[in-house]
């Protein structure tokens, strides 16, 4: 099968395909070992037959959902009827009651990807239990709703807190080098050394 035209970034060792879907504009990821060809894929946010054929084309195996948040799992009971293992934290878990889910990921969980070990990282604050995930040995950063380019998700709905977000942030993300590349779950990229200088204006905002 053709490779889609969806490559977003790649080294020697990676490939991410980007595509964005949705009335929400959503980004999904798939993250993709270029050694072996296997494949995992990011937010089954939405637009499910889009999604499907692109699993097909990158050799994905199983689902990575950063939040529960509704417009980031509308696609999920298709992929699931496929045969896809649908991962998402147990403090999310039960937003996705409706759509379903295989197992939880936690903090500092090692999915392997062929060749890749994606960490995950429990980032707080946008939702209870946010995760954000490393391509170790890369500076890929993929972190769903919790931090975009000019701060970090917002904490405005239920199980939400600016402060927990912040903390996250701060605590768990900013330690990555100024290199980092932050892949978020909407919009564009960005880098761990653009958005950190920018943390108190955030506190100071309060949003």
């Amino acid at each position: 099968m053709a490779q889609p035209n969806t490559l977003h970034w790649h080294d020697s060792s990676v490939e991410v395909h980007k595509l964005v879907v949705g009335p929400y504009d959503n980004n999904v990821f798939v993250v993709r070992c270029h050694q072996t060809g296997d494949a995992v894929l990011i937010d089954a946010a939405n637009e499910h037959e889009k999604l499907l054929e692109l699993c097909s084309a990158l050799g994905v195996k199983r689902v990575l959902e950063t939040h529960g948040h509704h417009d980031h799992i509308q696609a999920v009971p298709a992929m699931r009827e496929a045969g896809f293992e649908v991962a998402v934290t147990a403090l999310d878990a039960p937003m996705l009651a409706e759509v379903g889910y295989d197992v939880f990921l936690d903090h500092d969980d090692v999915v392997e990807v062929g060749r890749l070990r994606l960490r995950a990282i429990h980032n707080p604050g946008h939702t209870p239990g946010s995760i954000s995930f490393h391509v170790e040995g890369t500076p890929l950063l993929f972190t769903g709703d919790t931090l975009f380019p000019g701060g970090p998700g917002a904490t405005k709905f239920p199980g939400g807190s600016f402060e927990t977000i912040i903390s996250s942030i701060d605590d768990l993300l900013f330690p990555f080098p100024d290199s980092t590349i932050v892949l978020p779950g909407h919009g564009t990229d960005t880098t761990i050394g653009v958005e950190r200088p920018h943390l108190q204006e955030w506190v100071d905002r309060g949003w």
